[in-house]
């Protein structure tokens, strides 16, 4: 299940109330590049902009690192949307496992445990697929390279690891074919819109 569309909006305003910062405006342009990319596959794409902008819906928890996904996850599940916890669970493990995580693991043990068991109970679909290309793909000033963005995290953090790097890039050219058609012709460059 998920809210509706402008349930999910409402959601996300309440949350950068909690939580101020860059990841509400990122989490939009992930929605926006999910919905029009959605649109060129034939997916749903009010599903798929809605998921979008779920993705990181934990972060109105606070400053953190992989709490967000656990704190996303638990959070969608509290409120009966599972398809949207799945997303928020997924959206930073796009080869499976929690050990390619960039950031800090500042979560328990049952909640690092409970990551793990999740994310193994899942089989990737395109909407965790799609999800995981927008979100290499967004900030929060709009849409930028992937490359970029990944060499941006990997400044910012240290590293970025090379099957996740190249995990990323193997989900642009996926999309790519699916949508006959580059990867910014179709998401263009978009800023954030409240």
């Amino acid at each position: 299940m998920l809210p509706s569309r402008s349930e999910a909006e409402q959601l996300l305003r309440e949350s950068e109330k909690l939580n101020p910062g860059p990841w509400g405006d990122h989490s939009r342009v992930v929605a926006r590049c999910a919905e029009r990319i959605a649109l060129e596959c034939g997916m749903d794409a009010e599903k798929a902009y809605i998921v979008g902008l779920l993705h990181d819906i934990g972060r109105r928890f606070g400053v953190k690192h992989l709490a967000h996904v656990a704190d996303g996850y638990s959070y969608m599940l509290f409120k009966g949307w599972d398809e949207a916890a799945r997303i928020c669970l997924t959206h930073s493990f796009n080869n499976g496992t929690v050990e390619e995580y960039i950031g800090r693991f500042d979560v328990t043990d049952e909640e690092l445990g409970m990551l793990r068991a999740a994310l193994a109970s899942v089989e990737m679909d395109d909407y965790d697929r799609l999800i995981q290309l927008c979100d290499s793909v967004a900030d929060a000033r709009g849409v930028v390279d992937i490359e970029e963005r990944m060499g941006d995290v990997k400044r910012r953090y240290g590293r970025y690891p090379l099957p996740k790097w190249n995990k990323n890039l193997e989900l642009k050219a996926l999309f790519e074919t699916k949508m006959g058609k580059d990867l910014y012709t179709v998401i263009g460059r978009s800023s954030p819109q409240k």
